[in-house]
């Protein structure tokens, strides 16, 4: 089942390439096609969730553009009886996204994310890649005229609550977008 919601999402992303007519980024310098953004999340308390997501997408027409990004999660959780767990979470992502209308785009994205599981009973520990295929969408926001702020609401369609770092397959995602 997993193989098959990876195919669907990377058949989306190529039909969302292959569906952009008339609307090319002709004569643009390659500096005004590519542009760099990313997401920070903090949470503290029992559970310490430090994350950078940085990512660089290409414009292929004014409205689709590809990229691809990295992820580095500090994650710490506090046990009353038991010591503490600590661990470093990293991996990387690709993504697709296609513009339904100025502000509003929809996205496709594929992550693989390096998790430590630990083991309660006995204190043990292993590392595991473990994948996630998102569909859904988002919101953007111009702030002038190379840098704007993003929402986006996606749906893990790969999700396993066993594995996955996210509490849900929805995942909500706030982020910056600059160009040069």
């Amino acid at each position: 089942m997993k193989k098959y919601a990876v195919l669907i999402v990377f058949v989306l992303m190529s039909y969302a390439s292959l569906a952009q007519t008339g609307n090319e980024l002709d004569g643009d310098k390659l500096s005004d096609r590519i542009y760099f953004g990313g997401n920070l999340g903090l949470q503290f308390g029992t559970i310490t969730n430090i994350e950078i997501s940085p990512l660089v997408g290409y414009r292929f027409t004014d409205d689709f553009s590809a990229g691809l990004g990295i992820t580095y999660i500090y994650f710490k959780r506090e046990f009353d009886n038991f010591e503490d767990f600590e661990t470093n979470i990293y991996g990387y992502r690709f993504f697709a996204r296609h513009n339904i209308q100025e502000q509003f785009y929809a996205q496709a994205e594929y992550e693989n994310l390096s998790l430590e599981f630990f083991n309660i009973n006995d204190g043990s520990s292993r590392r595991e890649w473990v994948p996630g295929a998102f569909v859904g969408g988002g919101y953007f926001q111009p702030l002038g005229r190379n840098a704007g702020f993003n929402i986006a609401v996606l749906y893990n369609v790969l999700y396993d609550e066993d594995k996955s770092p996210y509490n849900s397959p929805w995942v909500f995602r706030i982020g910056v977008t600059m160009g040069f």
